[in-house]
């Protein structure tokens, strides 16, 4: 037997983890269909119920006002599932309701899961759970997910709900005056067969709020006089209650949370929690910025220096592959020693350093002090054009730029959505990373970690400073971003699975990309190095050093070589393609030897206006496409690729003026 379970809850509440217990790591990731948002899907098995389980979005509400929540509303109406899993922060529970109550609108099967059952208790409340469950009119079942305590007896209840289908819990009553409105719109509801899909109580709740998507839907449906009756009994509504009704229902809700609370909710007083005790030292007005700074930076030496035993490991294995292909130089046997063990092999290496960020940012993620950096960075943020829900999407772009580019798409105002797109791109991807390690290992070998860092702190800048100009200057982004309205979850310990987890995941992507994409860059890289055959490998005569002769002059103040420039166009296709490009165009074999001649050949100033370079010019094709299709424009992604490219010839520019005059 074959079900179908959807798990939903606030950001921060432990979905997660509750998802790896359920699937036990069987699970595939794709994108949910006609977007680019990541969709989790896992399955498990239970008393011989096969459970296939969807992750939806982490949100609090289901307003269909950005991406995420539509993608979440959609899927409950229209894929139907056997049963929701709604993940409760039991320590914060008169918030995470209000999803509850929306699902139970929805008429969903709803189970509560009552997470972080330990953080509530720890924090002095005392929740009936049997009294909450016949309040709400579903099952509620505490758990404490990295313990995998009460898991066992959410799969029973998964199991009994799937055989005892429930439709919703106990309906809401919002008092007799609006209770009339919706009345009236779900009798006109109900009378056309074709609205019959959806819920009409849910739908005419939907109305008298003023959704967009459920009018539309009502219009495409039912046709513009159903949509003019109703929006009749909207206008009505307004003069009776006094005020928006989407307000007014949002009140009366968390009328019946309180309600619920007092019968089901008892807090006794406890003295300080150790959550409280670390925000009194994260979140100072005074420590809390260059605490922050001092974790970056710790991150990025962490990463610099664990990652480089297991890097010269790998990269002696391919300097011994290479020498299978002898002494004697053919094109094929060229093709395998310098394109792919030279090229090819030379940047798989980085996998580790890529390995080791991702494990950094999902402990920083797990152990709940990214809220807390977005938290800190909001007013600083707030001040040049970026709300402090930007800063999560940034950080993410520490990983891969196109994904973060696709977490924007929790923020609800389109400027600060746009604002925040466009400088994503400045945020040092990953990808960008082993540039960072392999010119700072050659040049500054005993401070390669500060180096690396400050790469990452001037992306940052620069972001803030393209930001304050374009919400200034740039027509379409101009105001003021809106305010932050953020939950601290409680400082909880990472778990070691989760961790490795999120990093293996990353890492495959990493693989996907060398197997394809940094694939044939080896091979075109090695063809326009070494041909016409019998040419010195990347000489002014191979096909690479025409290009690079020709591009040359442009970046001649900058202090960039011929082959410095080939590698940074081909950079463009991927980042990474830049390390390739080097190892190829250098013709020498392993880290060590790359290590020697670039020492020799670039100067330590033009090697930090290189790096500058990498960091702020034309973010890859990937990334570019992700913008096009995020901001639906072409304009956009043009404006991107023209000031990034300005403002990065403009930095190196500034950094080897200035270096040279210091």
């Amino acid at each position: 037997m074959m079900v179908k379970v959807a798990l939903i809850g606030n950001p921060n509440v432990g979905k997660t983890v509750i998802f790896n217990n359920l699937t036990r790591g069987r699970e595939h990731v794709g994108n949910w269909p006609g977007t680019t948002v990541e969709k989790r899907v896992g399955r498990g098995k239970h008393k011989s119920v096969t459970m296939e389980i969807v992750d939806l979005p982490g949100l609090y509400e289901l307003t269909a006002s950005s991406i995420a929540e539509l993608i979440a509303r959609d899927y409950i109406v229209k894929e139907n599932p056997d049963v929701v899993v709604n993940v409760v922060d039991a320590s914060n529970i008169e918030r995470n309701l209000y999803l509850t109550l929306l699902l139970l609108e929805l008429e969903a099967n709803v189970i509560v899961a009552l997470n972080m059952w330990d953080v509530a208790e720890s924090r002095g409340y005392g929740i009936d759970v049997k009294t909450l469950s016949e309040l709400l009119g579903v099952p509620c079942i505490p758990t404490i997910a990295p313990k995998k305590v009460g898991i066992e007896e959410l799969k029973d209840e998964i199991v009994r709900a799937t055989q005892k289908r429930r439709v919703g819990g106990r309906p809401i009553s919002y008092g007799d005056d609006v209770e009339m409105f919706i009345g009236k719109i779900e009798t006109i509801i109900l009378r056309d067969a074709r609205l019959s899909k959806y819920p009409a109580r849910w739908l005419a709740i939907k109305a008298l709020e003023g959704d967009e998507r459920a009018l539309k839907t009502i219009e495409e449906l039912a046709g513009p006089e159903t949509l003019s009756e109703i929006l009749s009994i909207v206008a009505e509504s307004r003069s009776v209650l006094g005020g928006d009704p989407e307000v007014v229902l949002a009140e009366r809700r968390y009328n019946v949370i309180r309600v619920i609370l007092e019968r089901a909710v008892r807090k006794r007083e406890v003295k300080l929690i150790l959550t409280d005790v670390l925000d009194e030292v994260f979140l100072n007005k005074y420590l809390g910025i260059p605490i922050f700074l001092a974790i970056m930076w710790t991150v990025f030496y962490f990463v610099f220096e664990v990652s480089e035993p297991f890097m010269k490991l790998l990269n002696e294995g391919f300097i011994m592959l290479g020498k299978l292909a002898g002494e004697t130089k053919t094109p094929l046997a060229s093709l395998w020693a310098d394109g792919i063990c030279s090229g090819l092999g030379f940047v798989l290496q980085f996998i580790f350093p890529i390995i080791f960020l991702y494990i950094a940012l999902a402990i920083l993620e797990q152990s709940g002090y990214l809220p807390r950096a977005a938290f800190l960075m909001d007013r600083i943020m707030y001040n040049v054009g970026l709300g402090g829900r930007s800063f999560i999407p940034m950080l993410l772009g520490f990983g891969c730029n196109v994904p973060a580019i696709m977490a924007t798409r929790v923020i609800k105002d389109e400027r600060d959505r746009l604002a925040t797109i466009l400088v994503i791109p400045l945020m040092s991807c990953a990808a960008r990373l082993p540039v960072y390690v392999l010119i700072a290992g050659a040049l500054f070998p005993e401070y390669a970690g500060t180096v690396v860092f400050s790469m990452y702190m001037l992306g940052i800048i620069l972001a803030i400073l393209v930001s304050l100009l374009a919400r200034k200057l740039v027509p379409g982004l101009k105001g003021k971003p809106a305010p932050l309205l953020l939950e601290l979850p409680p400082y909880r310990v990472p778990t070691l699975t989760a961790v490795l987890s999120f990093a293996w995941r990353r890492a495959l992507v990493f693989l996907e990309r060398a197997g394809t994409v940094l694939f044939a860059g080896a091979l075109i890289l090695w063809f326009l190095a070494y041909f016409p055959w019998g040419v010195e490998p990347g000489s002014g005569d191979s096909y690479a050093g025409l290009i690079g002769n020709t591009l040359q002059p442009i970046f001649s103040p900058l202090g960039f070589d011929s082959k410095l420039v080939t590698a940074l166009v081909f950079g463009f296709w991927a980042k990474e393609v830049v390390i390739e490009a080097l190892g190829i165009l250098y013709g020498v074999e392993g880290e060590e030897e790359i290590r020697s001649v670039i020492a020799a050949s670039v100067s330590p100033l033009t090697g930090l206006a290189y790096m500058a370079f990498v960091l702020i010019y034309v973010p890859c094709i990937a990334t570019v496409a992700a913008v096009k299709k995020e901001t639906l424009s072409w304009r956009w992604a043009a404006f991107l690729v023209a000031y990034q490219l300005t403002l990065a010839y403009a930095v190196a520019l500034i950094i080897a003026r200035l270096g040279s005059l210091l």
